[in-house]
């Protein structure tokens, strides 16, 4: 596991109201890949037959005016901003990814790291925040950021020295704990998160710069 003082964004920001759009957010995280290999073994994963086509560069609120208006006419597809900082690859989602966006053990394969960061803010239920992380083919980690059992395990999942190691982290920040508010146990969880692996995702770009895009559909 990574341990690294980082001293750019990190990631506590996504835990504020719709950080990055409404719904929530999806952004996926790779050490050993170019952001383009990390975009195409997302599609891959999507599906035999799914692609990801270049739109060219957007801001993040011009492509989901775009989404809206062309691209989600009469489809589900997912689009894709992507870029780098760092050692770290990253590419976040727009549309329809909730439940939607396939990352899981192949994306990591060939000695790649994949950490998927995932919280449906707008759904009803609720759901919690998930983490979940995977090295060269196999699970590193994973676990819901409230770390309540309200979805799932209440424990830190995955390959055990991580695991453990994560646990250990969560517990000298003071969690779980059950009487703290959720934007506060997502938000301490985020930093521990960033701090265990190395992980950040750069606000500025994301939110108010152009990224490259594409969209993943069936070719």
């Amino acid at each position: 596991m990574t341990t690294t003082t980082d001293t750019t964004d990190g990631l506590t920001w996504l835990a504020e109201p719709q950080s990055i759009a409404y719904g929530g957010y999806s952004v996926v995280l790779a050490r050993g890949l170019a952001s383009e290999e990390l975009v195409d073994r997302i599609a891959a994963a999507a599906g035999p037959a799914v692609v990801a086509r270049p739109l060219g560069p957007y801001t993040g609120e011009d492509l989901t005016e775009e989404y809206e208006l062309e691209f989600a006419s009469d489809s589900e597809d997912i689009a894709l901003r992507h870029g780098r900082i760092g050692d770290l690859a990253f590419a976040v989602a727009y549309g329809y990814w909730q439940g939607e966006l396939a990352v899981g053990p192949a994306v990591s394969r060939d000695g790649a790291e994949v950490f998927h960061l995932e919280f449906e803010e707008a759904n009803g239920k609720p759901v919690p925040p998930f983490f979940s992380a995977w090295r060269d083919g196999r699970p590193l980690c994973s676990f819901n950021l409230h770390l309540d059992g309200s979805w799932g395990s209440a424990e830190v999942e995955g390959e055990p020295a991580t695991a453990a190691a994560v646990t250990a982290a969560l517990a000298e920040a003071g969690l779980p704990d059950l009487g703290r508010g959720r934007d506060d146990l997502h938000r301490t969880s985020l930093g521990v998160l960033a701090r265990s692996f190395g992980l950040a995702l750069p606000r500025a770009a994301v939110v108010e710069g152009e990224l490259p895009a594409v969209l993943l559909e069936v070719g």
